[in-house]
């Protein structure tokens, strides 16, 4: 072993640590390795920022503008709509919803088909009186398994078509290893595999995450408070350590201000509508003087309107035990433009290790966060004090106008239908126009895929699908920068020879095994990297050593390129291997544990299938 070889694989395998590690952004990571490989010489300086130009990631980044093109269409959500009218038997929805998120996945980017088809899943699930449980990891799954399909539907098969001899491989020429694979994993998944994922079942009266009208209550301001004149900020931090209440309301005579803000100067009389478990309003009551809105009512009205009202007002204060009071607390939170939704935190979102104080959520996006679970339980500490993690799942308040918008800047997504949309469809016709007419482009020959991709995406910004800001926000600029990075990385790895060592090692072990074999070792091999690393970062590590492995062996390098394709892309054993894992681990209450049971049987079947497609088709 070389020197520079040496150099090269001490940075891999740093890099791979740390990818497993994952205490900083993988995107970060890769541009350590990159540094490290350019000051020990490993990489032209003129070649070493030529991954950002490289045809793999302008496509990449172009097939993520046209996804959020087609969003902002409709195209997707039209298909979604149909979804709530199918039957509430198990199979049938399992079936319909990894078939429906595996086709989006096979043309656009495959945590946008999964966020989209997420909230119907959770609201039939709901509707069927089940846990999400049993539908959110087929549908993560066929996520995965729809990206294989097609040369856009995953950033592995773009990655791995560079490395092909003689050209690129074609938008189609993925699709009959891709469709083999998923209409298999499809009829797994249907017929035995989603009895394999695990029941966290909930009672009819636990069917939503949150209650939150066992948290809501009205506080007036009395007649001669020293709170009056002050701001709603002073009434709080005057009442010791900041209390675990949220404010949600400010009602003053007929008017009602959604989330006012925290220097809004209160009056005698307003009420307050604030949520707050029953131990932390008695104390900001006995350290504000406020006292209960029925209470002030009480004391205007007769002996007889009190007896009336007696009940109502000691519900209101503990409602846990009047379920219609729950209700009605409910109701008077979504009145006017007041709007409530649970929404989970995406993996690349901007509060993930930030606290709502910290990032002024109230001042900047007028939203309150109402509560906050995790591992499927409602978190009791300050609200103001969580430190949000990925998958956390939220209880947000704001203006119904503006609350898809905030939500989808802060990388959030709603769960629950609410009337809310990410996203306003505006024409679906013409976002459908546009993206056949890049596919046809490609198809023909009349356009390499980057370029006709790209055109389509400037394509939608001419028309106004999205603006230029829109476009630039769709981009997953943490996996543009991943793969600029890693491919000169992955190409230090082949020009130090150190991707024929590898591949030397492994023909000891290969020499007497049958082209079958070896594919299956390849496939396996990138499918175990694929679940505890990047997926396109699997398939960078891989594809110069099974290029090397092809050639000692003389197995045509198409069909190892396409086992590294779909061992990459088929990491369903961890929820790390890829984001549509990652983002359903919260809202359907898996464990880490949970995702082999179904992963592992899945992979099987991939192998199975794909292995005898693969040497049909390219050998």
């Amino acid at each position: 072993m070389s020197i520079e070889q040496g150099i090269v694989f001490s940075v891999l395998g740093i890099t791979l640590a740390m990818f497993v590690w994952n205490r900083l952004r993988f995107d970060v990571v890769a541009m350590l390795a990159l540094l490290a490989v350019a000051v020990a010489g490993l990489v032209p300086t003129e070649e070493l920022f030529a991954g950002f130009g490289h045809p793999a990631v302008i496509t990449v980044a172009a097939v993520l503008v046209i996804s959020q093109g087609l969003v902002n269409g409709g195209v997707v959500d039209n298909i979604a709509r149909l979804l709530g009218k199918i039957s509430h038997r198990p199979t049938l929805q399992v079936f319909t919803l990894t078939s429906v998120v595996a086709l989006c996945s096979g043309f656009i980017n495959n945590v946008g088909a999964l966020a989209l088809l997420m909230p119907v899943a959770i609201w039939m699930s709901r509707e069927a009186g089940r846990s999400p449980s049993l539908l959110l990891m087929p549908l993560a799954f066929g996520s995965l398994l729809g990206g294989t399909m097609t040369l856009i539907g995953t950033p592995p098969n773009i990655i791995i078509a560079s490395y092909r001899e003689g050209g690129s491989f074609g938008l189609f020429d993925f699709a009959p290893v891709g469709v083999a694979i998923t209409l298999a994993g499809i009829a797994f998944i249907t017929l035995i595999g989603w009895r394999f994922t695990p029941r966290r079942e909930e009672s009819p009266a636990n069917s939503k995450l949150f209650s939150v009208g066992e948290y809501v209550t009205e506080l007036r301001i009395p007649v001669d408070s020293p709170h009056a004149g002050s701001t709603l900020h002073s009434l709080i931090t005057g009442a010791g350590d900041e209390p675990d209440i949220v404010v949600l309301a400010l009602i003053r005579g007929e008017q009602r201000q959604a989330v006012p803000s925290t220097y809004k100067v209160m009056r005698e009389g307003d009420v307050l509508l604030v949520e707050a478990d029953t131990t932390s309003l008695q104390t900001f009551l006995d350290k504000t003087g406020l006292e209960l809105a029925h209470q002030a009512v009480d004391d205007e009205e007769t002996e007889n309107d009190k007896e009336k009202n007696s009940d109502s007002a000691a519900n209101e204060v503990s409602s846990e035990e009047n379920t219609e009071d729950d209700k009605e607390s409910s109701v008077r939170i979504a009145k006017g433009e007041l709007h409530l939704v649970e929404a989970v935190i995406a993996p690349e979102s901007s509060l993930v290790g930030q606290t709502a104080n910290r990032l002024q959520l109230r001042e900047r996006y007028q939203l309150n966060i109402v509560a906050v679970a995790r591992l499927g339980y409602r978190l009791k500490r300050r609200l103001g004090d969580i430190r949000f993690n990925a998958g956390d799942i939220l209880l947000v308040q704001g203006f119904e106008d503006s609350l898809g918008g905030s939500l989808a800047e802060l990388g959030c997504l709603p769960l629950a239908e609410r009337g809310l949309r990410l996203g306003s469809p505006r024409n679906t016709a013409m976002a459908s126009g546009i993206f056949l007419a890049s596919i046809v482009a490609i198809v023909t020959g009349l356009l390499a895929a980057p370029v006709a991709l790209v055109a389509g995406a400037v394509a939608m910004v001419l028309v106004k699908l999205l603006s230029a800001a829109e476009a630039y926000k769709a981009i997953d600029w943490s996996v543009i920068v991943l793969l600029a990075a890693m491919i000169p990385v992955g190409q230090a790895m082949e020009t130090t020879g150190g991707a024929g060592l590898i591949a030397a090692q492994m023909l000891v072990l290969g020499e007497n095994l049958s082209v079958a074999s070896v594919l299956v070792m390849i496939l396996v091999s990138t499918t175990l990297l694929s679940n505890v690393v990047n997926n396109a970062a699997a398939a960078i590590v891989v594809a110069p050593i099974a290029l090397s492995l092809a050639s000692d062996l003389q197995i045509p390098s198409d069909a190892v390129l396409m086992a590294v394709a779909v061992g990459a892309s088929c990491a369903f054993m961890t929820p790390i291997g890829h984001q549509s894992n990652a983002l359903v681990m919260e809202p359907g209450g898996y464990e880490f544990g949970d995702y082999w049971r179904l992963g592992l049987p899945l992979t099987l079947v991939v192998t199975v299938v794909a292995v005898p497609v693969i040497m049909l088709v390219w050998t």
